[in-house]
Order: C-alpha cells, then structure tokens, then sequence
C-alpha cells in the first residue's frame, strides 16, 4: 500500500509540474478523469480486483510522455513507466501490462486484449458526453497552440473524420456513450454550433 502511494505521489507530481501549461487538455485533470472512467468501465466489465488495479495504473501513467514531448508521448510513456513502476514494486510482467494498455491509447486505437479496450474506451468516453464541447474546445486550443495554423474549420473537419472513424471497443461505451456521440457527430456534420 505505501508503494502504491508513492507511486501516486510521484506520477501526479510530474503530471501536475512537467505538464507545459498550454496542454490544456492533456494534463493532470485528463490523466484523472481517464482513471476515473477506467474503473467505471472496468467495473461493468468484470474486471477482477488485479485487473481494477493495473487499469488503475495505467490510466495514471497512460500520457506522462507529455513531460519530454508531444509526438509519440505513447512510447515515451512507455519508457517512464518501465523505468519507474519496478521502484514500486511492479512485476516485469505487469509493468509489460500497463504498457499494452497505454499503448493502447495510441490513435489510431488498436487494444489487444480486455484491458486495453477498457483503458482505450476510458481516454475517448468523453466522445459520448455531455461534456464533449467543452473538452474538444480545450484539445482545440491545446493544439493550436501547438500549431497556430488550426482553424476551427479545419479542427470542425478533423473531429468528422475522426469521429466518423472511432468506435468503442467495450459493451458500456457502445450501449452508454456511442448514442450520444452520434448526435455530436451529426451536430458537426451539419455545420451546428
């Protein structure tokens, strides 16, 4: 237990301090809202109390490769994590397991496994919410930031596209989410504010 408290310590201090402040959507409050949907789906899928945990972990460490860059941050996460999870007492078989997971969350999403649909599931359910507005304005102005080039034009398209490719891998998201993400797509479609 006082490992795995120390492993929270450590991941949300780096998330919280390292994040640039400009990631206004990929930070602290996403890698804490991804862990929160984890566990939600997790649960509706049977997920064993191990499972719950290394669902747990991954979700917490899935984007800490925004701390060194922007591109492939899935593969730096990697990296950090392999590095930092056996200083807490993680088997290299589950540290190999978180890896899937975050790896999982690479777009275009390709889970191979339970666990890695529920974690790619956990960082897109927001597609499904009512509070898809809201954080597709943050990822808006989070990538314009990055590239001052991105109209909302040309972000209205590349959410159509996106939207118009992304499915839910888990039966919660496809029953709970996918209906409400439909209606925000035809709201794209149709050029509605």
């Amino acid at each position: 237990m006082q490992n795995k408290l120390q492993m929270e310590k450590l991941v949300l201090n780096l998330l919280e301090t390292k994040i640039p402040a400009n990631y206004l959507y990929h930070n602290l409050a996403h890698s804490l809202y991804v862990r929160e949907k984890a566990m939600e789906i997790g649960r509706h899928e049977g997920c064993s109390e191990d499972e719950m945990e290394l669902l747990s972990t991954a979700a917490l460490w899935h984007d800490i490769g925004y701390v060194k860059t922007y591109n492939n941050h899935e593969e730096v996460s990697c990296i950090i994590t392999k590095e930092e999870l056996p200083k807490f007492g993680f088997s290299i078989a589950d540290t190999d397991l978180i890896c899937s997971m975050i790896m999982a969350t690479k777009i275009p999403q390709s889970p191979k496994n339970k666990l890695d649909e529920i974690i790619a599931d956990a960082d897109l359910e927001y597609l499904g919410t009512a509070s898809i507005e809201l954080k597709t304005d943050l990822l808006f102005r989070e990538l314009q930031s990055i590239d001052p080039l991105m109209t909302e034009e040309k972000w209205r398209q590349m959410q159509i596209s996106f939207l118009q490719k992304h499915h839910y891998f888990t039966n919660y998201c496809k029953k709970y989410r996918e209906p409400s993400k439909q209606i925000y797509l035809q709201k794209l479609t149709q050029g509605i504010p």
